[in-house]
């Protein structure tokens, strides 16, 4: 079921630099003798640093177009002195070119023999990189065929031999032994789609016109069968593969992280062409090791073949290998003609893995030839044709750019068979549970597991089951309810709700929600669910400053374009205090406090999110962000409406969040977010800020690790969190730690605010709860990710406010965090 699977990520490289685009260079005029004003044909005219070139006519005059240009233009001629001139690239342009007499001798030729050959080269295709890119094109289109196959390897023969198996044994046939291990293909997917881009504004459009999916007919995991999701991108610095950045071969800085050698020249495709063999320089680094074919006189790659060097810091993936060939187009453009990619999956060594297989093919490419604005107008890049999942066979064997192998013909009867089998069902259910938090039997889904069993001050032994419709009950619709038991309150809590499309496209969702629950002050009262936080195992101290809120809500969520969606939510909350929290309420014109049993705030929120030309997998229901190379916004405005369903104060809360993930290369993922935010009015300090702290031992990156629950609330505040992936960038210089592939993480986290006078009046701060008005807080961390390829340990340093320890309720200077991460 597509709406429980969730993918870690797949994210995306910014580098610092404005690249500009180029454009075609024209240059056009007459070369004339100094002397006497002759015009002189057969003179050599050609751009300075490249072979591209021409000769003047019998009247003197020439003309050069090309992508390619330097910025310099040379006019040779026996008997001549060579003439240089500087030009304006992208640009067209008229010159006058005279040409002075010479009698000098011709110079002699020098030879460098300690020069690497292929240096020169290297520098020539990195010079003439921005006009090989198709980026720099005004306009292009094609056709592309992708194929998509995932294979079971490393089969042992006591799985092969199971007794569920019995009946099925022809499965087994379409075992392959092409590979250095017999697989078993066990997926594949098909899509024929057209694709148009264009620069100026950019904008990209695909029409899937057919797709198929063994086993899977979600339309969300087709669109990402097309051109869009797949494509690498070696004219960048930085290839992206499973969120980690290899250094390309011909990118800038090469040279500091590749050996080129010069294997030879040869003919492709009628095109002449360097071969030039590149090898890492340095061992663990995250570089690729290959060959490729260069075009002697465009400098673009016509073909390149590799895979990831050895030892390079990635889990799970024993090898990758990657072909792409390229064909000139119109003498203008060189783009990609096909596009292959073979990766081996490992989780342990001698363990059953699994082989993905990926192939495009193009044709029908088009280039420099413009639509109209109109025709990329729509929120979606991306279009599933309405008969694209119901092609019949005969189409596909008229359209698809390749045939099938005969194991490949018989994949999606097999797959059809093996998704109804009882162990292959089971091992589904497994890893579904595992991601999901939930068990569907049937209609119906019990969960979340990290939910059922909790453990604090208040509650005791704490039990809850929770229960909501699967798919197989609704698409559409969903109810969910919840019942929770604690041992030593004696308390029952409870809730249930709804939620209900209004549409899928564009995405409309209403939901309703009641519940009656403990929750822990200081995490957002937006969710169904926080009980998780309710756990004393593995704290540093008693969970015991909590709260029971009853809590009536109503929500709409629009998405109004990529990236762009509001959500409008009308909320009314009752807070009573548990634990050693109390509510102490002033009296009026006094300096005296009284104690109160709840307060009471009906609120109206409206939070926007952008994040531009962000992707998600959705499922039917929820959604998983893909990421965007974009940062993401955030707008949160709260109305707390005073008389409203005996609603006790009035206030606006207005909060602006930024985070953005900045891919820099070999040096790693750099993480930063902000949040600045102010309250308007007045109200007690559990309507304010509280700042959220985690007391666990268990990391967490949205609080401050090494703050206590409810220690500091502000009615105004700015925030900053720093934190660089260095991706092994030092560890795997050393031997005997890079066979590990542990990977080093920084981090800086810091906070300021204050309190009003008017909000201080409002209900009396708890003794070990105060304001930052003194000094920002901050705390420091270094860690170690990768552990075991899922552990995650960090030291953290709290750096001030080191004397805010109460009766019972300590502060840590220093402090150990671990979780657990999936990553490549």
């Amino acid at each position: 079921m597509i709406n429980n699977l969730k993918y870690s990520s797949l994210t995306l490289f910014l580098l610092i630099v404005t690249v500009l685009s180029a454009q075609k260079t024209e240059v056009s005029g007459i070369v004339l003798d100094a002397e006497n004003g002759d015009t002189l044909p057969f003179v050599n005219v050609y751009f300075v640093g490249t072979k591209i070139g021409t000769t003047t006519d019998f009247s003197g005059g020439f003309s050069i177009q090309t992508y390619y240009a330097s910025d310099s233009l040379a006019a040779s001629f026996v008997g001549y002195k060579t003439t240089k001139i500087k030009i304006k690239k992208d640009t067209k342009q008229e010159l006058i070119i005279k040409l002075e007499p010479s009698t000098e001798a011709l110079p002699e030729v020098t030879i460098r023999p300690t020069e690497n050959p292929a240096h020169p080269i290297l520098e020539n295709v990195i010079r003439n990189k921005k006009a090989n890119n198709r980026e720099k094109l005004d306009a292009y289109q094609y056709e592309v065929y992708n194929k998509l196959e995932f294979d079971i390897n490393n089969m042992s023969e006591k799985f092969m031999n199971k007794k569920i198996f019995k009946k099925f044994d022809f499965i087994f046939e379409n075992i392959d032994t092409t590979q250095n291990k017999d697989y078993l293909p066990v997926f594949i997917t098909e899509s024929l789609s057209d694709l148009y881009y264009k620069r100026k504004p950019k904008a990209e459009r695909e029409y899937i016109k057919a797709s198929r999916v063994s086993g899977v007919s979600n339309q969300s995991v087709a669109q990402f069968t097309g051109d869009m999701y797949q494509q690498v991108n070696l004219y960048e610095n930085f290839v992206e593969i499973f969120g980690k950045n290899f250094i390309s071969p011909i990118a800038n800085q090469g040279l500091f992280s590749y050996r080129y050698y010069l294997q030879d020249s040869l003919f492709i495709d009628n095109n002449w062409c360097y071969e030039i063999q590149f090898l890492p320089r340095r061992k663990g680094e995250m570089t690729l090791t290959g060959t490729m074919w260069i075009n002697d006189t465009t400098y673009a790659i016509k073909k390149i073949e590799g895979d990831i060097s050895e030892g390079a810091n990635i889990n799970f993936v024993k090898d990758l290998k990657f072909k792409q060939t390229y064909t000139y187009v119109n003498h203008e453009a060189w783009m990609l003609k096909e596009d292959d990619l073979f990766i081996d999956f490992v989780l342990a060594d001698n363990q059953m893995g699994f082989y993905g297989q990926k192939h495009a093919s193009y044709k029908d490419i088009i280039v420099n030839q413009e639509r109209e604005d109109s025709f990329y107008d729509g929120l979606e890049k991306i279009t599933l044709l309405d008969s694209a999942d119901v092609r019949s066979d005969v189409f596909w064997n008229a359209n698809r750019h390749d045939s099938l192998t005969e194991n490949q013909k018989g994949i999606y009867h097999m797959i059809d068979t093996l998704s109804n089998l009882p162990i292959i069902t089971s091992y589904v259910d497994v890893i579904q549970t595992l991601v999901s938090g939930y068990k569907v039997i049937g209609k119906f889904e019990i969960g979340p597991y990290n939910s059922m069993y909790a453990n604090n001050a208040v509650e005791g032994h704490r039990f809850r089951l929770g229960l909501r419709t699967s798919n197989d009950f609704s698409t559409k619709i969903e109810f969910s309810s919840f019942c929770a038991y604690g041992l030593r309150d004696q308390e029952f809590k409870y809730g249930a709700g709804t939620r209900f499309f209004i549409s899928k496209k564009p995405r409309q969702l209403m939901q309703l929600v009641y519940k009656h629950d403990v929750e822990q002050i200081g995490l957002s009262s937006n969710a169904f669910n926080n009980t998780g936080a309710l756990t004393s195992i593995g704290v540093r101290n008693p969970i015991n400053r909590l709260v029971f809120n009853t809590d009536y809500r109503i929500s709409y969520e629009r998405e109004w374009l990529k990236g762009l969606s509001t959500t409008l939510l009308l909320r009314n909350n009752t807070i009573d205090p548990l634990g050693i929290i109390t509510f102490h309420k002033r009296i009026p014109n006094t300096e005296s406090f009284i104690p109160i049993k709840n307060i009471t705030t009906s609120e109206v929120t409206l939070f926007t999110r952008f994040a531009r030309n962000e992707e998600f997998l959705a499922g039917e229901f929820d959604r998983v962000s893909l990421g965007t190379k974009s940062p993401t916004f955030t707008l949160n405005y709260t109305y707390g409406m005073k008389g409203m369903l005996k609603s006790d104060y009035e206030y606006h809360k207005l909060i602006l969040g930024y985070k953005h993930k900045l891919k820099l290369g070999f040096l790693g993922v750099l993480n930063y977010s902000g949040s600045i935010g102010k309250v308007f009015g007045s109200a007690p300090y559990p309507l304010l800020e509280v700042h959220q702290g985690n007391e666990s031992w268990i990391g967490n990156s949205d609080a401050y690790n090494m703050m206590n629950i409810l220690e500091f609330v502000s009615d105004e505040y700015v925030s900053g969190n720093i934190e660089h992936h260095l991706n092994g960038l030092f560890l795997n210089k050393v031997p005997l730690l890079r066979r590990l592939k542990w990977r080093e993480v920084i981090g800086i986290k810091g906070i300021w605010g204050k309190m009003g006078d008017r909000n201080l009046a409002e209900m009396e701060l708890p003794i070990y709860t105060s304001t930052l008005r003194a000094k920002p807080y901050f705390e420091a961390s270094a860690g170690i990710e990768n552990i075991f390829k899922f552990l995650r340990l960090d030291v953290l340093w709290r750096l001030n406010y080191l004397d805010n320890e109460f009766n019972g309720i300590k502060v840590n200077r220093l402090g150990l965090r671990g979780k657990f991460q999936f990553r490549f």
